[in-house]
């Protein structure tokens, strides 16, 4: 058995954190080790930053700070989880990785790609998912979702093209790169969205086992 690195990616109201553990569950099923955690956070100083990052605040961050913040909370979860749970053989199922970093710190805020490639680099090194799931949704459906869950938080404030940005660079990134990404319906049902899921654990076994 080898590691492997999970990520689900997408925008406000995808259903990530219910899908991640619907298919945590599926693995757990199969005698697999699996470790569930998210970005921004995953750590104690990790979700420290997070709390930073999502709170609205009379203060506006620059792109930059936030684009810091991103990666220095990335470096601490990377350290103390998840490099630690590949090097056992867990499978990590990640919500949200850099991934999200190129969405919303490259195509909702307009940082050069190149600039987040070069932090990318410093601080995983060669690591990257073996498998990235997108929840691709509309973005008026998503932002609705988010709303019926109260209070919005500092990125869900933003507009419609923020979104639409956001959107656009994940579709663009799974489009490059059809080895590592699946689109998964997320405008669906979630009995069918869960059906997709299934459909992915024999893939991921084989992966675990090969």
């Amino acid at each position: 058995m080898s590691g492997l690195f999970i990520t689900l990616e997408g925008p406000e109201g995808a259903g990530k954190s219910t899908n991640r553990e619907y298919l945590a569950e599926h693995l757990r099923a199969h005698g697999l080790d699996v470790v569930l955690t998210r970005e921004p956070g995953g750590t104690p100083l990790a979700e420290r930053i997070r709390e930073l990052l999502l709170a609205p605040s009379d203060e506006k961050m620059d792109a930059d700070t936030e684009l810091l913040l991103v990666f220095a909370a990335r470096a601490q979860h990377l350290a103390e989880v998840i490099r630690p749970a590949l090097a056992r053989g867990a499978i990590v199922l990640c919500d949200r990785f850099t991934d999200a970093t190129y969405a919303y710190q490259g195509g909702g805020r307009g940082l050069s790609v190149e600039r987040i490639a070069t932090l990318e680099r410093f601080v995983q090194g060669e690591l990257r998912p073996d498998l990235t799931l997108v929840f691709d949704l509309p973005v008026e459906v998503g932002l609705a979702r988010a709303a019926a869950r109260g209070r919005l938080d500092r990125f869900e404030q933003e507009g419609q093209a923020f979104f639409q940005a956001v959107r656009h660079a994940y579709l663009a990134r799974a489009a490059a790169d059809p080895a590592r990404y699946q689109l998964v319906d997320a405008a669906q049902p979630l009995a069918q969205v869960q059906l997709a899921l299934d459909a992915l654990v024999p893939q991921i076994l084989v992966r675990c086992r090969g």
